[in-house]
Order: structure tokens, then sequence, then C-alpha cells
């Protein structure tokens, strides 16, 4: 111990890049290739060849020549090419035609003034940190450089420098070569380098024209063996067998005294092979391909993209210890909880080490193994080595398993996991769930928890991660677990709540229920704590009690709750204005007693909840996520008990309603001829800003939009607040009054980008209507509601609607996408600090204050105007107008 040398942490200060020299790819090199042959006819590599043992080994049995180690351990060395003339490093292409207009083409002096290169050299003593001129000086030295027409050392006239994609430089019409532009950069004093941004012991200008190229280790580019027995080498290989063989090509016809246009032609050649080895998708180069077709994945496209290496595999890559499969709905689950398949739940594990407490425990999953749930599937030794329980060796596992082993356990109920969905797009996306192991063969999920996953269950996918340290699962439980994130950050309110048949059911139950027994208030009731049930609403004629809906969602709210708020609608008599009706306008609670009112998507819904935000708010999360439980199980029991059927009878109106409608649809139409008539009278009167042509547009349309809502009244009126799909549009479950109006009155207008339908044949959409027809038929106007059902032309109409839908949806996902990435990576480095600051990580403020106000928005009232109200109220004891 005394020997150990004390570990002192260290900050890295800077990281500086540069360019390999030849020297150094020489010198990091363990061998020559010169052979462009891999293998030979026993598979045995060939020595100097691409897969040369000294470049390390992949194949089982050898060792590496260099380390000698075995395939595996061997991490591989590099070996390098002797080009036989320089070629152009494709990616420095920008920077070596700025070097190039900026020095001499005689003496290679940096073309700027004796007293300005002094005055760019003095400041670059106040960078000495970077190394380097900060890029917007940089910038200014070329520039000022670019503008001396003749030399001021040598007085060489300049001549211009054009460039030509992809590697051409062309000199007052004659093309330099790369070996030209190597000799013009050799020349280059090192203060001129250091003027123009470059450390010249890191990285000199004629480095960027390569005379010897790097060749990766194989286990860069390793060779698989295909069933036939046949060796594929990567693409790297192929290509850099491409250039060993132009190379050798080169020497061969230079040596034998070619003609000058051969040489060209395979200096050309070899400059194509190098470019397409870095970057095989340069514009203005044809790309390098398979025998197939399949363009070859060069350097760049290693690195670069969704698939690449940084977002491929280092920011974002598989995971062990990981399940996906689809979800279904459970109701009877807590939102803390996923159901999980007995499948998953054997092959998952949890490591626990062993200590004297648990180790009669651990003893016994051990002697369960893989066959009876819970069971081990591995056990870790003290010393590291992994044994896969199995059925012979179970028992002499038992005997021998002791304190400091790691038991790898099957997962139980219980267990913490973190639960996503993809896309990810905000914090509640990834959320932790306790299990609980279910038969059949899909995740089960409460569907109260839908809505931050934006999931549902038409198929959807769901991704679950096994935990496999303590800290983790601390960290998920405090932070992660699902009763924390019933309040969306982004507006304060509850994101997790009642949605579709909870709200239904809530509603159903809160409104019409006045006679329940008091069987059916326990069997309501079953599951949540009931002590006793309350006093009796009433008694029967003979004597039994019976209770109300309002009293049984009494039970399920915490003692203490305080909450008063206007309904969206008084769901009694429909037409009163809030405030003025003794009946339900208003939702009162007092002490957990639910007095007046009746539930809807304001008061419970995802989104919305008001009595759900308040719970949360004053009796913390654990009171919320067991108010949510409760009111779901409450809401599914209670609309089973009610009934709510919904069918095609549903959207039935009387015939004193469908001629109305009709008189409504040709009183419309009538309408838009008598302004098509004004139109072509040129009686019109245009909209200001607007053209005649526009005009007539916009009144047309706002015609035939009145129109269709005029005929939604009609509809509306009929079918009253005892229809089922009324009911769930009127309290939020599901679906608008629009929705009703279009498959029972009329589905009115199509439009794409906002205006009619007016594309189709010349001066008409359909061969069936006259050349410069402005009516409403003529333009996508669908009369019939989707029950009466549409004919040939308003069907057409409809699909060209619903089709711009579907293309905007599918453009619009893969923009916010992108968009989201970009922000993200923008924003990631933010935090706010403890003085409520928010610094990036260098400490430089961004916000003085978190969002300019340092509010969390989920401890504020997100429901604002009633909490302005009540302030003003105490204070001035007037109401606000």
């Amino acid at each position: 111990m005394d020997n150990m040398i004390p570990s002192i942490p260290k900050r890295i200060g800077a990281i500086k890049f540069g360019l390999i020299s030849p020297r150094e790819v020489r010198k990091m090199s363990v061998t020559s290739i010169i052979t462009a042959d891999t293998y030979d006819d026993d598979g045995y590599p060939i020595d100097m060849g691409l897969m040369d043992l000294r470049l390390g080994v992949i194949d089982p049995g050898l060792k590496c020549k260099s380390c000698g180690s075995r395939a595996g351990e061997c991490p591989g060395h590099f070996g390098h090419i002797e080009l036989v003339a320089p070629v152009i490093h494709v990616g420095f292409n920008k920077t070596i035609r700025k070097i190039l207009r900026s020095v001499c083409c005689k003496c290679s002096s940096l073309m700027l003034e004796e007293g300005k290169k002094r005055e760019y050299l003095e400041q670059l003593s106040k960078y000495k940190d970077m190394g380097h001129l900060p890029d917007d000086v940089i910038n200014d030295v070329f520039k000022e450089a670019r503008k001396s027409k003749v030399c001021p050392y040598c007085g060489e006239t300049q001549l211009d420098i054009k460039f030509e994609k992809p590697s051409e430089y062309i000199e007052d019409g004659h093309k330099l070569t790369p070996t030209e532009i190597r000799d013009r950069f050799e020349n280059v004093s090192d203060d001129d380098i250091r003027v123009m941004g470059m450390n010249p012991a890191t990285a000199r200008p004629e480095w960027m024209i390569l005379t010897v190229l790097p060749v990766p280790p194989v286990t860069v580019r390793p060779s698989i063996t295909l069933e036939s027995g046949q060796r594929s080498e990567d693409d790297l290989t192929h290509k850099l067998v491409d250039i060993i063989r132009i190379n050798q090509r080169f020497q061969e016809n230079r040596d034998a005294g070619a003609p000058q246009l051969i040489i060209e032609d395979l200096w050309e050649l070899l400059q194509y092979h190098v470019t397409t080895y870095f970057d095989n998708e340069v514009s203005g180069v044809p790309p390098a391909r398979h025998r197939s077709g399949r363009p070859l994945k060069t350097l760049t496209q290693r690195l670069k993209g969704k698939e690449g290496r940084f977002r491929g595999s280092l920011s974002g890559k598989r995971v062990n210890f990981s399940a996906r499969t689809v979800v279904s709905p459970d109701p009877n689950l807590s939102i803390n909880e996923v159901g999980v398949p007995f499948e998953i739940a054997k092959h998952m594990t949890v490591p626990v080490r062993v200590i004297s407490r648990n180790l009669e425990l651990m003893k016994e999953y051990v002697r369960r193994g893989k066959k009876v749930h819970p069971g081990a599937n591995y056990v870790i030794r003290d010393d590291g080595r992994r044994i896969r329980v199995t059925d012979l060796n179970y028992e002499e596992l038992v005997e021998k398993i002791e304190p400091g082993w790691v038991v790898e356990r099957q997962m139980q109920d219980g267990d913490i996991v973190l639960f996503n969905r993809q896309p990810s797009l905000h914090k509640m996306s990834i959320m932790a769930h306790r299990i609980k192991v279910l038969p059949g063969k899909t995740f089960k999920l409460n569907p109260a928890v839908c809505p931050p996953y934006n999931a549902d269950f038409d198929g959807d996918e769901m991704n679950m991660h096994v935990l496999q340290t303590e800290e983790s699962r601390a960290e998920a439980s405090i932070l992660m677990q699902v009763q924390e994130n019933i309040l969306s950050p982004r507006f304060g309110g509850p994101i997790i709540g009642g949605i579709h048949d909870h709200i239904s059911g809530l509603f159903l139950l809160t409104r019409n229920e006045n006679f329940i027994s008091k069987n059916d208030a326990l069997e309501l009731l079953r599951k949540s704590e009931l002590r006793e049930l309350p006093e009796p609403a009433g008694h029967l004629e003979d004597g039994e009690p019976y209770w109300n809906g309002k009293q049984i969602f009494s039970q399920i709210l915490p003692k203490g709750l305080y909450v008063e708020f206007p309904a969206q609608v008084c769901y009694k008599c429909d037409t009163c204005k809030k405030g003025e009706c003794e009946h339900d306008a208003y939702v009162v609670i007092e002490d957990g007693e639910l007095l007046k009112g009746t539930i809807d998507e304001q008061s419970i819904g995802a989104f919305k909840g008001k009595i759900l935000d308040k719970v949360v708010k004053e009796f913390g999360t654990t009171a919320g996520a067991k108010f949510v439980d409760d009111f779901t199980r409450l809401a599914i029991r209670g609309v089973m008990k009610t009934g709510l059927s919904f069918g095609i009878s549903d959207e039935d109106i009387p015939r004193d309603a469908k001629i109305e409608i009709a008189a409504r649809l040709k009183e419309a139409e009538d309408e838009v001829a008598a302004l098509i008539r004004a139109y072509e009278a040129k009686e019109l009167e245009p909209l200001p800003g607007r053209t005649l042509a526009e005009t007539i547009e916009m009144r047309i349309m706002q015609t035939l939009g009145k129109a269709r809502d005029d005929t939604g009244r009609i509809a509306d009126n009929q079918l009253g607040l005892e229809n089922s799909a009324v009911i769930m549009a009127r309290s939020g479950a599901r679906g608008s009054i629009l929705n009703l109006t279009q498959m029972a009155a009329c589905v009115g207008q199509q439009a794409v980008r906002g205006e009619r339908i007016r594309r189709g044949y010349a001066g008409r959409t359909l061969p069936h209507f006259d050349k410069g027809d402005l009516g409403a038929d003529a333009h996508g106007f669908v009369k019939a509601s989707y029950k009466s059902g549409l004919n040939p032309t308003e069907y057409f109409f409809h699909a060209i609607g619903g089709r711009e839908g579907l293309v905007d949806t599918a453009v619009r996902t893969s923009q916010s996408g992108y968009l989201q990435r970009r922000l993200v990576n923008a924003l990631q480095d933010l935090e706010v600090q403890y003085d409520g600051s928010v610094r990036e990580t260098r400490g430089v403020i961004v916000q003085f204050k978190y969002g300019e106000d340092g509010i969390d928005s989920t401890k504020s009232d997100y429901s604002k105007p009633e909490a302005i109200h009540r302030v003003v109220r105490a204070v001035t004891g007037k109401e606000v107008a």
C-alpha cells in the first residue's frame, strides 16, 4: 500500500487538433502495404498484404505479430501505403484553396505587408492559450492577403486561381498538379503558417497533400466468412485494394516511360480512389460501388449521420436488460405499475449481492433456477466469473454460494423499471413503473398514463429497461416514478388523468345516478379504501336506502379538499348561463364532499383536470396517484353499470330536421349563386387588401362554413343530451359537436391549403362541371352527411382534402423531429443553478431567473383566471370585471 502512487485528480485544460505528418504516419505504421492480395490459398494472411498479421488479428487461433495478443485482445495496428504521386485530401479542399490564393506562387510568402504581418504576430501572443488567432481574425488575414495582386517580397504578379470540383485548381488555364501545390506549401515559413491559424509543429499546409496513406488496422475493417465458406471483405478493404492496384499501375507506367496523357489519367484515377476512400458522397464525384450496385460505405459515411459512429453507436445504441413488446390496457393496474409477461420476467434479471441476511433466500432462488419463477439465471463469483444456473449445476452452486457472490435473480412484482415509448419528445416519455408479472404476451398499462407517452392500444410498442444498480433504482423511484410526473412542467397542470371512458363514466355517475342500492354502491367502490358508506340520500317506498352518484364519487375524494369552479355548461337544463342556475352550473366540493356539479373533462381530464390538479398540489403526489387509480376504477365500473353504447342509429335525426337542413343548404347555394352573379357583373365590393377573385372565394367559403354550422345546430338540437355521442362530445370524453354535425347533417367544404379545391382539369375541377363554374358543388362542397353517404364527386373531393392531411402529418413529423433535435443539442448544457439563474457549462449566464420569473410551473396554479379572481377578491373585496 505504501508504494502506491496517490492518484491526483486532473482537469483537461485544452485539446489541440492537428494533422498527421507523413513522417508520423510512417513512424506509427508497423508495415508498408505493397500487395493488394489479402489471403493465400490456405486462408492465411499474406505478408505486406492488407490482412498482414502485424496489423492485428481477427481470426481465432492466430497471434498478432506486433503485440503478440490473440483475436479480441489485440486492438490492431496501423500500416501505410507509399503513394507513387501526391494526391489532394478531399477534406481540406476549402483550406487548400484559401492558402493557394493567399501565398505567392513563386516565393510562397503570405502576401501581407511586413508591418501587417508583425501586427498579427503580436496579436497572436495574446491568444497563446489557443495557439492561433480567433476565426474572424484569420478570415481577415486571408481577405487582406487575397487583395494583393503583386507579391510584396519578390514582385511576382499573382494569377487568379479557380477551384473546380472535386479537387482541381486552375491557375491561368493551367491545372496545378498536387506536386506543384505541395512544393508551394513546403516553402511557406513558420511565421506565415501561424498567422494563417495553424501551429507549424502540429499542422503544416503541405500535409494536406498526401504522399503516404495510413492503412487502418484489420479490427476496423474485419472480413467475414459467408455460409459458402467464401470470405467477404469490408468496404474499406475493397477501396484500399483499388488504391494499391492503381498505385502499382502508376509506378509501372512511369518507370516504363509511358506518355504524359496516360500518366495524367492514372494520377486522376488514383486521386479518385483516395477521394472516395475518405468520402464516397463528394458532389461531382460518381460514388464507388459494389458489383451489386450498392455504394461503398467509406470513412466519412461511417462517422456521419443517424446511423454513423457518433449518433448510431455512441450517443444512442442497443442496450442489455431491455425488452420490447406491444402495449394493451389494464385499468385495474395502478398508474405506477406496468404488467410484464412471464416470458420477459423470466429472462430479465436483477443483480443481488449475497450477504448473511439474504443467503437463504438467494440459495432458494438458485435452487429454483430457470424453471420456477422467480428463480435465478446466473451467479457471479467473488472473483468475477459468471456461471449460468442449469438443471445440472444448481445443487452444486447452492452449496458453494456465500456472502460476496452476486445472484442475478429473475424480475418479480415490485421491481422498478424504466418504461418508454418512441419518439421520446419530453421527459414524461420515459418514466419509472413498478412491475406486476401477468400472463399474456403484452405489457399492460393503465389507460390514464397514455397521454404523457402519447400511447394508444392500436399496436403501439413500448420499451422496458431493468435497472441494474441500487443508485439507479433509488433515483428512478424518487425522480421518475409516474406519480412524480402527474403535473406537466409545460403548463403546470395534470398531463396524466381521465381519458375517454373515465370521463364518460364519472359524467354519467354524477349527473344521472340518483338511486343506487347498497350492493351497487359497494360494488362501485370496491378496491377503494372505504371504511363505511355515508348516510343514504334517502329511502325508497319499501324502506330500502339509496345513494346518489355524487355521494359515491365523494368517497374517493380526500378529506379537507375544497374546490369551486364554473362548469363548461350546465348539464341539467342545457340553456342557462353560468352562475344564473341553481342546477349544475358550478362544481362545488367542500371538505371532500361533491355538493354540486357534474364531473367532466374539466374536473378530472388529462391536461385539464382541476380537481386532480388541486389534489396533487395540496395533498402530494402519492394522494394524486391514489385519486387517479380510484377514479379510473370507479369510472369504468360506473360506465359498466349505466351502459354507454354508440351505433349508427345514434345519428338518426327526425324527418322534419332533415327537411330543415336541406332547406338551409339550398338557401346557402342560392346565396353563393347570388355572390357569383354579383362577381360576374363586377358589382361585388372587394375586401380591403384583396383582389376581386380572392374576395369571391372568401365570401363563398364564409357562406358555406356558416351553412354547415347552422345544419350542425339543427342536428344538435334534435339529438339532445341523452344521446351517447352528445354525452361524449359535451363531457369532453371524445369527439366534438363538429364530428356529430358531419355524421348527421353535412360534411361541409373540403379545402386544400385553406382554399376551396381548384386544381384538376383546365378551367374546372372535374369534367362533370362547366368551365369557369364557381359554384359550391364544383369546388368541393359536400352537402351529404357521412350517414346519408357521399355521391362519387363528393367522395373524390373528400379524398383530396383527406390526402392533404396525411401528407401534412408526414412532412410535419420529420421537420419537427429535426427541429427538436437541433434545439435539444443547442440547449442541452443549460442548467438551473442554486441561485435561480440559468447558466451553461462555462458559467455564462443565459437567464438571471429561470423562465424570466423564477417560477416552477409544476408548483404554480395553472388555472390562472380563478387564482387571480380569488386574490383580487381577498385583497379588494370586489369581483374582477
